[in-house]
């Protein structure tokens, strides 16, 4: 198992907004702290190559982002006050994505980006906290540069991963499915592949049920080669955002159902972290640590 994480710790954020930052520092730290990866398991990327980014997103809108050129509104949308820093430290989350799925398809296992997870970026404009797409780029990456001819994106953060949807509306060597908050953001759903909305208060058996489900629905119709995971935990019912009433057990369950499904079909897995905002930043570490250990006893 290899964890690309970002060192980089900005808060491009305005004054009074909770977006809790420190949870790509923490993260590391408790898996090392527990005894769950060593340092070697932990690497720092580089900036992604324009190329491959150019495979996903509009060389307009990249440039513009690149020049810190995009409108003051643009930048309300995309949730950040843009900066050089800013910029820099998204094309490294896409890197450290790409990074994880060279990694996992290599070894036939798993790879985790503490950061990644930008599931909202379109290919041609920036939405909730994300610029680029990682998924979306190191899913283009695979499919270009491996034997991946079928590829998964499991995503269950409790919003929908839209911008993913819109990126591979037409592709049909791509499978999105989202799981998420019916009445949660982004208030424009767009359409995936399979999209699972849930009632605000979902509870645990709901949820598990649902999602055995739709993986069933899947394997009946799309045999992948390769898996992303948006494994947010703003399902919690702890979330200050996420409307849902998951517990932390369940959280666990819904990522052991997951890498089994995985398991089952022999397919790589990438993992990304996605959202997390419950006040007491204790349970959004505890949860997102629960994935990296059932990683570890499915994965080695």
């Amino acid at each position: 198992m290899r964890i690309f994480f970002d060192p980089i710790y900005i808060h491009p954020v305005p004054d009074g907004h909770k977006f809790p930052m420190e949870k790509y520092d923490l993260i590391p730290r408790q898996l090392l702290y527990e005894g769950i990866i060593t340092e070697d398991q932990l690497i720092s990327p580089e900036v992604i190559e324009l190329e491959h980014v150019l495979k996903v997103h509009n060389e307009n809108y990249v440039q513009r982002l690149l020049n810190c050129e995009l409108t003051p509104r643009e930048q309300r949308v995309s949730g950040f006050v843009h900066s050089p820093q800013l910029i820099a430290r998204e094309f490294r989350i896409m890197e450290g994505t790409r990074l994880a799925a060279k990694y996992a398809y290599d070894t036939k296992s798993i790879g985790f980006n503490v950061a990644g997870g930008t599931h909202h970026a379109f290919s041609s404009r920036a939405e909730g906290f994300c610029l680029l797409n990682d998924q979306a780029i190191a899913a283009r990456w695979l499919i270009e540069n491996s034997s991946i001819e079928k590829l998964l994106i499991i995503d269950l953060d409790v919003h929908q991963g839209n911008g993913t949807a819109e990126i591979f509306q037409n592709d049909p060597a791509v499978f999105t499915f989202s799981m998420h908050g019916r009445n949660n953001y982004p208030l424009q759903k767009e359409q995936s592949d399979l999209d699972v909305p849930l009632e605000d208060g979902c509870e645990d058996e709901t949820f598990l049920n649902l999602l055995v489900d739709a993986l069933k629905q899947i394997e009946n119709q799309f045999t992948p080669d390769f898996i992303f995971y948006q494994c947010g935990v703003d399902i919690l019912k702890t979330d200050a955002l996420g409307k849902l009433g998951i517990s932390m057990e369940g959280c666990k369950q819904r990522d052991e159902i997951v890498f089994q499904f995985a398991k089952r079909l022999d397919v790589p897995v990438v993992c990304t972290m996605g959202g997390g905002y419950s006040k007491d930043i204790k349970y959004i570490i505890d949860a997102h640590v629960n994935t990296y250990k059932l990683a570890h006893y499915y994965f080695g």
